[in-house]
């Protein structure tokens, strides 16, 4: 005989950030193609650069070479479904906590107001939302790094911290200037695993929910 908890269906909602993160994948992309060109690299290029251009310049009115920017409303949708997506992920947190208290919580408003103060990285405060919402994040991430403690998941963890590493370098090029023509493929590839990283996380809250 089947128990209550049997009978109780699976929670698909839990999966919304992993859905949402898939969805901005497929928008970057849609950006990209639509982007008029020019870098910081070399203002006259024609299209995206993979290489050279950053996630930010798809959120400008223009590109770096002058012209109209018709990305501009994919990649502004694209920053609202992942922002919404990363918001809800910060909710699921305390439920991987064997034992809630106000710490527990942390990432529901931490994580919260990250992601709205980074709606505004298109905007010329770029530096000032990308320190305070990273304050607010890292609150978010030890929430985040205590939970998968009490879960024994070590794999995940270190993961994280690589992630983290990869955070910092992004950080000393950006600030120190050196090997600055290498941050854009720098940031694609940390903004690649992290998201990996949120991914598995959030899988791991899907199958708490299910028991």
């Amino acid at each position: 005989m089947k128990s209550r908890n049997d009978k109780q269906p699976r929670r698909l909602w839990v999966l919304t950030p992993t859905l949402g993160i898939c969805l901005f994948g497929i928008l970057y992309v849609m950006a990209a193609c639509q982007y008029p060109g020019g870098s910081n690299f070399d203002q006259t290029a024609a299209g995206f650069s993979w290489q050279h251009n950053y996630w930010c310049d798809l959120l400008g009115s223009t590109g770096k070479n002058g012209a109209i920017n018709y990305a501009r409303p994919i990649a502004i949708t694209a920053m609202l479904v992942l922002c919404s997506s990363l918001a809800i992920f910060w909710l699921l947190i305390p439920s991987l906590y064997y034992s809630k208290n106000k710490f527990s919580h942390l990432s529901q408003w931490a994580g919260g107001l990250s992601m709205i103060i980074i709606l505004f990285i298109g905007t010329p405060y770029h530096d000032l939302v990308m320190n305070v919402a990273g304050g607010f994040g890292s609150i978010a991430l030890l929430a985040t790094f205590i939970a998968l403690y009490q879960n024994k998941l070590l794999l995940l963890i270190r993961f994280g911290l690589f992630c983290l590493l990869l955070i910092g370098l992004n950080n000393y090029v950006y600030y120190s200037n050196q090997y600055i023509i290498y941050l854009p493929i720098i940031q694609k590839f940390t903004f690649a695993l992290f998201l990996l990283w949120i991914v598995l996380i959030n899988r791991q809250l899907y199958r708490k929910q299910k028991t």
